[in-house]
Parts: C-alpha cells; sequence; structure tokens
C-alpha cells in the first residue's frame, strides 16, 4: 500500500487525470450519464492538484464535494432533453423520425409505397386513404417493423 500512496504522492495529477480517464471510459460504455459528473469532479481535482498542491486526504474531498454537487446541479437544472433522449434509444433512429415530413417517392398504391425522409429512403404504408401521388409531401405518423406509417402533409 506504501507504493500505491508513493505514486499518488509524487504524481498526483496523472493519478487523477487517470481516474477521470477510467470514469469517462466506464460512461461512454454504459451511457448512464451518473459517471459524466464523476470523471469532470477528478479531471478538475488533477487541475486543482497540479496547481494548488494538494494531498491526498484534501484531494479526495475535493473529489467528493465537486462530484456531489456536479451530480445534484445536473440533475436538478439541465433540462431531460440533455440528459437523455426523451424517446428511450438513441440508436434507434427509425423511433426518432416520428413528426417528420418527407415526399413520396413514387405513386402509393394499395396504401403502400416509398418515402425519402432526412437523407434516407424508407418503405411506408399510407395510415389512412388508399393513394398518393409522387411527390406528395407526407409526415411520419409511427413505425411498424421496417416500414413507416405516413399521412398526407
Amino acid at each position: 500500500m506504501s507504493d500505491l500512496t508513493t505514486l499518488i504522492a509524487a504524481h498526483p495529477f496523472w493519478v487523477w487525470a487517470g481516474l477521470a480517464a477510467a470514469l469517462l471510459a466506464v460512461e461512454v460504455v454504459t451511457g448512464s450519464g451518473w459517471l459524466l459528473w464523476a470523471s469532470a469532479s477528478a479531471g478538475a481535482v488533477a487541475v486543482l492538484a497540479a496547481f494548488a498542491d494538494l494531498g491526498l486526504p484534501q484531494a479526495v474531498l475535493a473529489f467528493a464535494v465537486l462530484t456531489i454537487a456536479s451530480t445534484v446541479l445536473a440533475r436538478r437544472y439541465l433540462p431531460r432533453s440533455v440528459l437523455g433522449h426523451p424517446a428511450g434509444d438513441i440508436n434507434d433512429n427509425v423511433a426518432r423520425l416520428v413528426g417528420h415530413q418527407g415526399r413520396a417517392v413514387c405513386a402509393f398504391q394499395g396504401r403502400a409505397g416509398r418515402v425519402f425522409i432526412d437523407g434516407k429512403e424508407w418503405a411506408a404504408e399510407l395510415d389512412e386513404g388508399e393513394a398518393l401521388e409522387a411527390g406528395s409531401r407526407v409526415e411520419v405518423t409511427g413505425v411498424a417493423g421496417a416500414h413507416l406509417k405516413v399521412r398526407s402533409a
């Protein structure tokens, strides 16, 4: 244990910067939003340790206070859209299309056709009506598997 204490005493900036990087890596992997504040706090303590010559007890106390304060303040004052995507899975690019508008690529036949939305062509089916002309504006109302549900806009 004395080797670890010696390392921390000799290189406090790098120890805290390493902890910040490790916490950030875990945050990136998990995407929880909680470890981001601890990572930022460890980075701040690294800077404090470099310039203020903090001892280990003071650095740990600063880390604890900064982590608690930043987590509480972020959860209290940041809007929910910043902390997490309101639609759930941020990797679900199809569900995020609901409410977007686009154009019919070709005429819809039997309620089925293709639409161009956000730079991509999608299979679609009409919510209401039986036909839609090519080039007509559409709005996405839902998702059914790999098909978008659309209506005339």
